[in-house]
Formats: structure tokens, C-alpha cells, sequence
């Protein structure tokens, strides 16, 4: 099913007004466009006298006056050229520096179900190629279509002066030029589509078969892997070189029409001639125009290329930048929460094409007390914890923070009351202590110290350069123990009053998961911790236990209660249990 696109000129009007930042800069390059122009217009009016003055009938002054005049021309043109090329791309890769900064800072306000529904290598085939297509429409096109609309408009201007009649003859060709320019740039845009959606795809498939690099090699996959991409990489081949085509074939049409209207200039300059209107010198000023007009009329011809890969690669951008941000409408301000969480009949559905992911989930959490949620793999419960943070609203009912309802703070404000441990840690390609101090700022004495509570000073210590010591991206120079630690770390330094725990000892080792347990009953005193476990022996002292199945708590009580009930939790336990035997 195709999408609707907008009309080119608002998404290109809404593109030069980025450039507005920059007029400065605008308006300079305008002024030294007009002053190449001029120097082109004199240079052409030059024809005249250089002929008619210079050989058919010299003046030995001459032979000092027009190479000193051509001198002088090319000079001023020269300086022009720098100007304006210098003062473009500077608004150009401005351009593209705001529009990365605004659709980084969008990605980052969108809400979470926008990144269920959008792969991250897309998102950055946006921010890289997207946006390097603007700069294309907003610098270099627009240096074209000013630059040489204005060196046609001066050669056309010597031209009349020169001969009104052979200038007329000349114009008819035009519109036929002006017919092509347009079916091309229509093309151009939908192929510019097809071209940018296939960025995202190869890079998609590309960081796919990279990041499983592992599995690959295992399955012996390589040549399906290859395969995938090729067909992409070809695909993309096959939409350059119709954009080629289409952009050489135009080309040549338009120079094939620009000779023709030479042809046409030679025929009816020579009648001239002949009737005694048109000298040489008149002539040669015709031809030097009109060889002038023809290189700008087929750049004007190929700058369609980057006027439609700009304004398709804009649409796109604009997409994004129109997108709703996470609701944000709430003005209850708090510093710290208690920590009372609850739940009352609490419905989510993730889309309206989809089955409910929760159904009427009801219970409280207080202050200093632990509640573990478990059930068999999606039977809800990390949708349940994803309300908390609010990345997901809920489709009915309501969730309180202290008897407040969650939408009536600021998200900054309710984020600031949750600490998050994953199984999956995200680190940052940067130190040890800047990740556990991420987004806070803690001195050295802090972050060593929450590191210590953590148990991940005894590995830190013994690297090379303890703290300053890089994690590689994602952590990838630390092992799975190593990695959680610091995330205990840096939740044990955010000092927040609610603690989620997500399934966060489940990928240990037993040596691993005793540290990380022991950290985290360091962490847990004092907090309202909500906790996702996998291995049902890490929640036997929990406060209460939610059991879950198909989006609803079926089974509610303490670890011991719950046994006793010999429902699903029991056969649960039983389950886990037959696994460890030997």
C-alpha cells in the first residue's frame, strides 16, 4: 500500500528555513553569486569590443585595456566564487548539525512503543545518510539554482542587447527544456524514496548479521548472510543507475536541445549579418552567451538529483520531527517519594491490533518491602514493571506513587524515584566510573563507595587504571558478573526509592550471581523493590509474590503460602527444582 507524500515546495520551503539561523551567511553568498554574475555579464559584453576593436579593426590602446579588463573580471569573479562557496557549505553543514541535534533529541522524547516498531540501524540510516541528502538541497542544489539561474538571466540580458530578433529565435527552445526539468524531478523524488528506505535496510541487515557474528560463524550461516545483503546492495545498484540514467539521459537531451537553439542562433545571426544588422563582434558576444547558457541549463537539469533526494530525505526527517513526544502534562513536583506504589485495576493493550498484554492487575507495594513477580515467559510481567518509569501507559485504570496518580508528576520527576537492574545492562563506551555515576553528578569518593556496596571495587581495583579504565562498547571488555555489578553500582549511587529488578542474576554463574545477590540485598533496605526473578530460590524471603499468567495475577502470597496453595507457583517450583537436580 503507498504512503501519501506531500508536495515539494512546502517540504523544500520548510527546509530553507533552517537556513534563516544563518542569514548572515545567506545573504553573503546571494551577493557573491550576483557579483559572479555580473563579472560573467561584462566578460560576454567584452566579446564586442575585444573583436570588433581588438582585430577587425584594432587600436593598439586595446592591447593594454582588455587583458588589464579580463584581469580584473576573473579576479573579482574569483573572490566572488570563494565567498559564496564558503558561505553555502557553512549553512549547509549547519543545517545538518541541527537537524542531527533535533532528531536525536526527538528519538530521545519519543515514546518506547515508537522503538518496538522501528529498528535502531533505520534510526541511524536516518540521522547519518537522511540527513547528509539535506545538505545536498539546502547548500549545493541551491548553489546551482541561484548561481546559474543568474548567469542565464545575465547571458540572456547581452543577448538582447546584442540582437532582440536572434535571442527570441533562441527562447523557443525553453519550454521544452523546462518540460524535461519537471518529468525528471518527479522521477527522481520517487526513486530517492526507494533509495533512502534501502539505506535503512542494508544498514538494518548489516548491524544484524555483525552483532550475532557469534551465531553466525557457529550455523555456518555466512553465505545466507552475504545473500541477504546482497539483494539489498543490488537492489540499491539498480536504483543508482536509474537515477544515472535518468539524470546522463536528461543531460544529454537538454545539451542536444541547447544545440539546437546554437543552430538556430547561427542561422538567423548569419541572416542578420547578411542584412547588415548583427557585426562580428555581435556575434561573437551571441556565441560566448550562449556557450555559457548551455553548461548552466544542464547542471540546472541535474540538480533535480539532489533537490529530490534532499526534499525526499527531508520528508522523511519531518516525519519524525512531527511525531507526538512522550505525554508529559504532569505538574505535581516531588523531590523524594515515600515510595507507595499501587496498582488498581490496571488494563494494557500495546495496539489496538493486538490482545491485551495486561488485565485488571491490582496490588500495593509499600516502603522497605520487597514484591517478586513471576510466571511462566510472557505472561506479563516485564510489561508490568515498564508502567512504572511510564514508558507505557496504561490502557485503563491507574498506577499511584504515594496516593498520587504516576501522569500527574513530571516524567523527570517520577523517573528520579527509579532505579532500574536489568538482565541486559546497557553501559557506555567510556570508564568505569563514568558509567555508575551516568546522568548524576558524584565525586570520586562517591562513586568508589557505591562500588564497594556493589562488590565491583574488587574487579575494578585490579584494573590497569581503576575507575579511568575504558568498558569497551557496551561493556564488551567485562565479563556478565562484571557488567551487572556496575549497574548495582550506579543504582546503589542513584539512591532511588523504588528499585526494579529485572530478572537481573538470571545469565550468572553461581561465583557471579552470589556477589550480585549480595550487592543487592545491600541496595534493597529501605526501598519498595518490584522484582522479576527467574530462579524462584532468589525470592524466597519476599515480602509478597505475584503470580502471573496470560496478563493476570492468578496467585498472590509469600513463598511458603504459595507452596502451601499447590497451585501454579508450586508447579513452577517443582519445575525449577527438577532442572537443578543432577
Amino acid at each position: 500500500m503507498s504512503k501519501k507524500h506531500s508536495p515539494v515546495w512546502p517540504i523544500y520551503k520548510r527546509l530553507l528555513g533552517y537556513t534563516g539561523a544563518y542569514w548572515v551567511f545567506m545573504v553573503a553568498a546571494v551577493v557573491a553569486m550576483v557579483v559572479e554574475a555580473l563579472a560573467g555579464y561584462s566578460f560576454t559584453k567584452l566579446m564586442e569590443p575585444l573583436v570588433n576593436r581588438g582585430f577587425v579593426n584594432p587600436e593598439p590602446r586595446m592591447a593594454v585595456i582588455l587583458p588589464l579588463t579580463i584581469l580584473g573580471l576573473f579576479m573579482m569573479r574569483s573572490l566572488a566564487t570563494l565567498v559564496s562557496d564558503y558561505a553555502l557549505a557553512r549553512t549547509g553543514r549547519s543545517v545538518v548539525r541541527d537537524l542531527r541535534e533535533q532528531v536525536l533529541e526527538k528519538y530521545l522524547h519519543l515514546p518506547s512503543s515508537h522503538f518496538d516498531a522501528e529498528a535502531t540501524p533505520v534510526m541511524v540510516s536516518r540521522l547519518n545518510f537522511d540527513t547528509e541528502q539535506v545538505t545536498q538541497a539546502s547548500a549545493d542544489a541551491l548553489k546551482t539554482l541561484v548561481a546559474d539561474t543568474l548567469t542565464i538571466i545575465a547571458m540572456l540580458v547581452v543577448m538582447l542587447q546584442m540582437s532582440v530578433k536572434v535571442t527570441m529565435a533562441m527562447l523557443v527552445v525553453v519550454p521544452l527544456i523546462g518540460v524535461i526539468v519537471s518529468i525528471v524531478g518527479k522521477r527522481y523524488r520517487r526513486i530517492s524514496r526507494g533509495i533512502q528506505d534501502g539505506m535503512g535496510g542494508m544498514a538494518q541487515t548489516a548491524e544484524q548479521s555483525l552483532a550475532a557474528q557469534q551465531e553466525v560463524k557457529v550455523h555456518g550461516t555466512q553465505a545466507h548472510e552475504i545473500s541477504r545483503y546482497s539483494k539489498l546492495a543490488n537492489r540499491m545498484l539498480g536504483l543508482n543507475m536509474k537515477v544515472e540514467t535518468t539524470r546522463a539521459l536528461a543531460s544529454s537531451t537538454v545539451q542536444f536541445l541547447a544545440a539546437l537553439a546554437l543552430a538556430v542562433i547561427v542561422w538567423v545571426s548569419t541572416r542578420e549579418a547578411l542584412a547588415g544588422k548583427l557585426n562580428a563582434g555581435q556575434f561573437m558576444g551571441l556565441m560566448t552567451s550562449m556557450m555559457a547558457i548551455i553548461p548552466s541549463l544542464r547542471r540546472l537539469t541535474s540538480v533535480q538529483t539532489s533537490i529530490s533526494r534532499g526534499v525526499a530525505a527531508a520528508e522523511r526527517l519531518f516525519g519524525i520531527l512531527d511525531m507526538p513526544v512522550e505525554r508529559d502534562q504532569g505538574i505535581q513536583r516531588i523531590g523524594r517519594a515515600r515510595g507507595e506504589l499501587a496498582f488498581e485495576h490496571v488494563m494494557l493493550r500495546y495496539r489496538e491490533d493486538t490482545g491485551i498484554a495486561l488485565d485488571d492487575i491490582s496490588f500495593v507495594a509499600k516502603p522497605g518491602t520487597v514484591t517478586a513477580i513471576v510466571g511462566r515467559s510472557g505472561s506479563g510481567k516485564t510489561s508490568l514493571i515498564r508502567l512504572v518509569p511510564r514508558f507505557y501507559e496504561p490502557s485503563g485504570g491507574r498506577i499511584t506513587l504515594d496516593g498520587v496518580a504516576l501522569d500527574d508528576y513530571p516524567l523527570a520527576d517520577l523517573r528520579r524515584q527509579v532505579a532500574m537492574v536489568g538482565q541486559k545492562v546497557m553501559l557506555f563506551d567510556d570508564t568505569v566510573g563514568a558509567n555508575i555515576a551516568y546522568g548524576m553528578d558524584a565525586t570520586e569518593a562517591q562513586i568508589r563507595a557505591a562500588a564497594e556496596a556493589a562488590n565491583a571495587w574488587e574487579f575494578i581495583a585490579r584494573m590497569p587504571q581503576q575507575l579511568q579504565t575504558p568498558v569497551g562498547e557496551n561493556g564488551a571488555l567485562l565479563s556478565g558478573g562484571q557488567r551487572q555489578r556496575l549497574a548495582i553500582a550506579r543504582a546503589i549511587l542513584r539512591d532511588a526509592p523504588i528499585l526494579i529488578l529485572d530478572e537481573a542474576t538470571a545469565a550468572l554463574d553461581n561465583e557471579s550471581e552470589r556477589l550480585v545477590q549480595d550487592a543487592l540485598q545491600r541496595l534493597m533496605p529501605e526501598r519498595t523493590t518490584l522484582v522479576i526473578a527467574h530462579r524462584l530460590s532468589t525470592i524466597e524471603h519476599a515480602d509478597q509474590v505475584l503470580v502471573m499468567d496470560h496478563g493476570r495475577i492468578v496467585e498472590r502470597g509469600t513463598h511458603n503460602e504459595l507452596l502451601a496453595l499447590g497451585g501454579l507457583y508450586e508447579h513452577l517450583h517443582k519445575m525449577q527444582f527438577r532442572e537443578r537436580q543432577p
